[in-house]
């Protein structure tokens, strides 16, 4: 059993009932903490843990220590976060850091802070972090992106609608040569209304399809395929590497061959890596992959957004959206309605914060003013197909990239047919048409034998 501590020294850490920060936007960084207190903490505890948390994130420690002269508890306290908006039902509660307690422009210090320990408490069972709100001298101290929705669509000559992309499926297995070859069929079949091929995560620099030879061999396929057409296209090609200077240079390679894009796992590379190639990439938009996501996102719980319980560490895609917004990305994987990506709604969640500028605050967010800083591309993935297109342009809105990648290479009439139908697909959305009508009126077009090959969800894999 945990024994209740004297509440003398966390109280400083907590706020009187009713406080808010005054002019938070401008002045305070803001957290909003979801927690299951350890078994023998009782609830009577539970404002001390959040005095708790607080302290630990900030400028405290489990207990009172020496504040005699030179011992800088004076500046601690003047400079400690306040646990506010306590809610034992919920077990919710905020807390809220002066904005000059970190280097603005230091994502990695700035977690390592308000993230970093808290989820090493012994008082704590299960802790999720919903949402941060950044103040203004955040936001505006750190480059968001460089292209934005206006700019990839100023650079692609496509004014309105999806991006459509597809993975090369299997993940790995194609050489480069081949993988150049499957290009050109999504680049040319529809009559060239497919935008872009994405490098799946496995895919490096293998020893039958070396990085060099992909970048080169594909863009080749592109710089070809636009010649020809008229129509740009791109390839979110993979600089993936533990070596920040292998990604630098694999980034100036992609320059050399005219390409438009970089693709990034920006969770295994981390924050510092997706900070420094948005400031020293050679012009190139990122794509932002998030492979591995899942063992710091994932919440197995009933209660991640309707206040039951949690039973994990974890910080919400959410979150980490805002993050890489403020970092510099130009297209984030948020997930799609009812796939395998999806966690209680979060797309649409993760769509506002990558796209608003003012991200409304509800009981579940905290909000966000972005100050006028460029939107990010939305990627939906994950078991996608024709079929479930429309929904997810309904749900999600056209500033978004599609990625089929078996939805389309898995077609039963191959791989144009699948292209094909996901072009009908969108076409059908776009127009605000009905899907099943469409079908039932052309039943021997390749939407018609997609969606009876796979149906109108998304599959759950």
């Amino acid at each position: 059993m945990f024994k209740k501590e004297d509440n003398s020294y966390s109280s400083r850490y907590i706020a009187p009932k009713g406080w808010k920060p005054k002019n938070s936007d401008e002045d305070y960084i803001i957290t909003f903490l979801d927690i299951e207190l350890a078994d023998g903490v009782e609830m009577d505890q539970f404002e001390t843990v959040a005095a708790a948390c607080a302290a630990e994130s900030s400028t405290g420690t489990w207990t009172k220590v020496y504040d005699g002269k030179d011992s800088g508890v004076a500046m601690a306290d003047k400079m400690r976060a306040i646990a506010f908006d306590l809610e034992p039902e919920t077990k919710t509660f905020k807390i809220a850091y002066r904005a000059d307690l970190f280097e603005v422009d230091n994502m990695s210090g700035f977690l390592a802070g308000v993230v970093g320990n808290v989820g090493g408490m012994k008082m704590l069972k299960a802790l999720r972090c919903l949402d941060i709100r950044f103040p203004k001298c955040m936001v505006q101290a750190f480059p968001g992106p460089q292209f934005g929705i206006d700019g990839v669509r100023e650079q692609l000559l496509v004014e309105e609608g999806p991006l459509l992309l597809t993975v090369p499926k299997p993940k790995v297995g194609r050489t480069a040569k081949e993988q150049a070859e499957l290009a050109k069929i999504l680049f040319t079949a529809a009559n060239g209304e497919y935008h872009g091929i994405k490098d799946d995560e496995n895919l490096t620099s293998l020893f039958f399809n070396k990085f060099d030879d992909r970048c080169e061999l594909v863009h080749k396929v592109r710089r070809e395929v636009e010649e020809k057409s008229g129509k740009r296209k791109f390839y979110l090609c993979n600089i993936t590497h533990s070596n920040l200077d292998t990604m630098i240079s694999r980034a100036d390679k992609i320059k050399a061959q005219g390409g438009r894009w970089m693709m990034m796992d920006v969770v295994t590379t981390g924050f510092s890596a997706v900070h420094t190639m948005r400031l020293k990439n050679p012009g190139l938009a990122i794509h932002a992959h998030r492979a591995m996501h899942s063992l710091f996102t994932r919440e197995s719980g009933p209660g991640v957004y309707d206040k039951g319980e949690i039973v994990d560490f974890s910080m919400s895609m959410v979150a980490n959206a805002k993050i890489m917004r403020l970092l510099g990305v130009d297209s984030f994987h948020g997930g799609a309605p009812k796939t395998k990506m999806e966690n209680y709604g979060e797309p649409k969640l993760i769509r506002d914060v990558l796209q608003l500028d003012i991200t409304p605050e509800s009981s579940i967010t905290l909000g966000q003013n972005w100050f006028g800083m460029k939107p990010v591309w939305h990627v939906a993935s994950g078991g996608l197909h024709p079929g479930s297109i429309p929904e997810v342009l309904h749900q999600l809105g056209e500033d978004i990239m599609i990625q089929c990648g078996g939805g389309v290479l898995g077609h039963p009439w191959g791989i144009e047919a699948g292209v094909e139908a996901v072009v009908q697909a969108k076409e059908i959305a776009l127009g605000r048409g009905n899907i099943d009508d469409w079908i039932k009126d052309n039943p021997d077009s390749a939407l018609a034998k997609a969606a009876q090959h796979w149906g109108f969800e998304p599959k759950i894999v």
